[in-house]
């Protein structure tokens, strides 16, 4: 494949929502010269510029076919230099662990990711809290280094975006928590590092505001 100099691969190793992550990424690159392409092959994810790492369903499944799928260590290598996105259980498998299966991760970022302990606990209008946390959510930008990431720029603080999940990332420092969000008590929804920036909520599945979040993504440069 020729790919432009300002390429974004969306890893395809057989899990996540991928049409959907992927139209949201084109219609996010529309009237730039970024070049989107949906890719299994590891040398087009080494040869590209940036990479979106998207995940659905249990973490334990997604890392075994990113390891049968032969991507694994592409991504890596990436993830050691080039603009990063992890969406949903693709930025909970950057971490070292995770609760559900209890299965090891990419060990990209720090820290572990764990389960809602929600059990008869309730909400302010007197009904269960579920699990999964399934809908709109309001997201407060976290200011590690004293101001937002880069990839919030122009995006509006506590902003509403979709989140569909029953774990959640503990990034084991303060400093890679981007975004935080409160379902029976506060979480990190937005974790990140250097080159690398993931989302809990799904962006493609969140309006304008998520298309906001994947063109900063387009043009950061880290």
């Amino acid at each position: 494949m020729n790919l432009k100099d300002n390429t974004v691969a969306v890893v395809d190793y057989g899990m996540g929502n991928l049409r959907s992550v992927s139209q949201a990424v084109q219609a996010a690159a529309a009237g730039s010269a970024v070049q989107v392409v949906v890719t299994s092959d590891p040398d087009v994810v080494r040869a590209a510029t940036r990479i979106v790492l998207p995940g659905q369903g249990a973490i334990r499944d997604c890392m075994a076919e990113l390891r049968a799928s032969g991507l694994q260590e592409s991504v890596l290598e990436a993830a050691a230099t080039k603009p990063l996105f992890g969406v949903c259980v693709g930025m909970q498998m950057l971490l070292d662990h995770s609760e559900e299966g209890d299965t090891p991760g990419l060990g990209l970022i720090a820290g572990q990711v764990r389960k809602f302990q929600l059990a008869g606990r309730l909400q302010a209008d007197g009904s269960r809290f579920k699990v999964p946390q399934m809908g709109w959510n309001q997201v407060r930008q976290e200011t590690p280094a004293g101001k937002p990431h880069p990839v919030w720029q122009g995006v509006p603080d506590e902003s509403y975006f979709y989140f569909v999940h029953s774990f959640y990332a503990e990034p084991a420092e303060a400093s890679q928590c981007h975004g935080t969000a409160e379902y029976g008590e506060r979480f990190a929804c937005a974790i990140g590092r250097d080159n690398i920036f993931a989302t809990q909520f799904h962006p493609e599945k969140s309006a304008d505001q998520g298309l906001a979040l994947y063109r900063n993504f387009l043009h950061w440069n880290p």
